[in-house]
């Protein structure tokens, strides 16, 4: 009986060459993992100033609004008004069966936010001025309003602006 001593050191080959290779692997396959299972983490502040405000820190909010949405492409309350410098706590729930967001700012901005959003309905993005919600879900955003004017804030998934899914958001000068 011939012994075939070739697949045994092949093996050990493949072996080897398995163990070099894995280091260099390891951030590919950490990088396609992602974070799918990490735990839930506080979302940051982000403090960029937009025409119609600012992000805030939840502590610093001084009166909460509370805003449904649902599947008939409707806010309510679909007007909000407040004063030029105050911090709102938005408290978004959902209350359809769809995904739905709300994101705050200026016509011209939300339209072609919309546009985009048409063009690239997957599009991936995280403000501090939009929350997106699913169903049965709640969201929150805190925002300082210190500019003022007339904004709005609509839902931007694809046909739910359309459908008239907005609302109107007047900030009133200081007195």
């Amino acid at each position: 009986m011939t012994r075939n001593t070739f697949l045994p050191a092949r093996r050990r080959l493949w072996k080897h060459l398995w163990l070099l290779a894995s280091p260099a692997l390891l951030p590919t396959v950490l990088h396609a993992h992602g974070d799918a299972h990490a735990p839930p983490t506080a979302r940051e502040t982000v403090r960029e100033q937009t025409d119609w405000g600012i992000g805030a820190a939840p502590a610093e909010a001084r009166r909460t609004i509370e805003i449904r949405m649902d599947d008939r492409m409707r806010f309510t309350p679909d007007h909000i008004e407040v004063t030029e410098g105050e911090t709102l706590r938005l408290r978004i729930a959902n209350r359809g069966r769809k995904l739905h967001e709300l994101v705050i700012g200026t016509p011209k901005e939300l339209q072609a936010h919309a546009e985009l959003m048409r063009k690239f309905p997957n599009m991936e993005h995280d403000e501090p001025y939009m929350a997106h919600v699913g169903a049965g879900r709640r969201g929150e955003i805190t925002w300082t309003f210190n500019r003022p004017g007339d904004f709005e804030f609509a839902c931007l998934i694809p046909g739910h602006y359309e459908a008239g899914m907005r609302g109107t958001l007047r900030v009133i000068p200081k007195p």
